[in-house]
C-alpha cells in the first residue's frame, strides 16, 4: 500500500477526531456498496465512552507505531495498523453528509495530533510506574515495565532504559525526589516487539 507524504487538505463536514485507549472494543467493517473503506461496526467499553458511534465512516486511524494517520482505505491493513498501534488509537471519523465528500484512496497520511502535555487517563494514571528522568515521560504502558526488552527506550527523548525511575503517583515525581513532572503522558509510544505480541492479542 502506498502512503503518500504528508499535504494540506481541506476538512470534511462531519469530521471528528476521536482518542480511544485499549482495549478498544471496536469492530469495523468494510464500507460496502461498492464504496471502498471502513466504518464503525459495533462499539462498546473504551471506543463507545469516547464517542465512537456504530455507523461512523473512518476516514483516518492511527499508523502502526501511532506517529501518523493513515487513511482508512482497506479493512484488512486498518485492522493490523490498529492492533499494532500502542496505547491509545486515534480515529477520524466522519458522520453525516460529509461522508460522501471524499475518497479515501485519494487520501494522503496526516501528522498525528500532538499528545504530549495530555492528562493521562485514569487508566494510565493506574499504570504510571516509572518515570524517564531525562525528559519526564511517565511510563503507563499495559505491558509491566519489568517486561519490557532490555533495550527499550524512551519514546519521547530516547534515553536507554536505565534512565527510567521509579514513579510517584501521589507527588509527580521519581521515587526518592528527582525529577519533577505533572501527571501527564505522550500516548503516542513505541514499543519492542515482544509489546506489539501484546497488543495484536487484544480486540479491535
Amino acid at each position: 500500500m502506498n502512503r503518500r507524504h504528508h499535504q494540506l487538505i481541506k476538512a470534511v463536514q462531519g469530521e471528528v477526531l476521536i482518542s480511544v485507549d485499549k482495549p478498544l472494543g471496536v469492530t469495523l467493517k468494510a464500507r460496502g456498496g461498492g464504496i471502498p473503506g471502513v466504518c464503525i461496526d459495533r462499539v462498546a467499553g473504551n471506543g463507545a465512552k469516547a464517542g465512537l458511534k456504530s455507523g461512523d465512516v473512518v476516514m483516518y486511524h492511527s499508523s502502526f507505531f501511532g506517529d501518523e494517520l493513515w487513511p482508512a482505505d482497506q479493512l484488512g491493513f486498518s485492522r493490523s495498523a490498529i492492533n499494532a498501534c500502542p496505547n491509545t488509537v486515534d480515529f477520524i471519523v466522519v458522520r453525516g453528509p460529509g461522508e460522501k465528500e471524499f475518497d479515501v484512496k485519494r487520501l494522503p497520511k496526516r501528522p498525528a495530533p500532538p499528545k504530549f502535555g495530555r492528562k493521562m487517563s485514569a487508566a494510565q494514571a493506574e499504570r504510571a510506574s516509572h518515570i524517564c528522568v531525562d525528559c519526564g515521560f511517565v511510563y503507563a504502558l499495559p505491558t509491566p515495565f519489568a517486561d519490557q526488552d532490555k533495550e527499550y527506550s524512551c519514546p519521547q527523548c530516547s534515553a536507554p532504559r536505565s534512565r527510567f525511575a521509579k514513579y510517584d503517583p501521589e507527588t509527580g515525581r521519581a521515587v526518592g525526589g528527582g525529577l519533577s513532572t505533572p501527571l501527564v503522558t505522550t500516548a503516542a509510544t513505541v514499543v519492542g516487539l515482544a509489546g506489539i505480541a501484546y497488543y495484536v492479542a487484544q480486540i479491535l
